[in-house]
């Protein structure tokens, strides 16, 4: 047997009402925690993406000016998300 409650409209229109805002919270705190996962990208595509030779972008990584990280001995790897923060090829930061 279930339990019955009898209330006024306008009382049950208010908690509908609620409970919708809860619901419409959730599902914007959900989409907002759940981010695509970030690429890691080998030292020629990551120089590509960017749009320098692979040298500069090694130098840069070794000037500490891009965060990398080791893939296996010879190649290392650069997230998209770091390489989007680099200044673009030709771009200027604002001074």
């Amino acid at each position: 047997m279930q339990p019955a409650i009898i209330m006024q409209a306008a009382d049950f229109a208010e908690l509908v009402g609620r409970i919708t805002k809860l619901e419409a919270a959730e599902q914007a705190r959900t989409l907002a925690t759940t981010t695509a996962p970030d690429e890691v990208l080998s030292t020629a595509r990551a120089a590509e993406y960017i749009g320098l030779s692979a040298d500069a972008l090694l130098r840069a990584r070794r000037a500490g000016r891009i965060q990398g990280v080791r893939l296996n001995e010879k190649d290392w790897g650069f997230s998209t998300s770091a390489l989007d923060k680099y200044p673009r090829r030709g771009h200027r930061a604002a001074a």
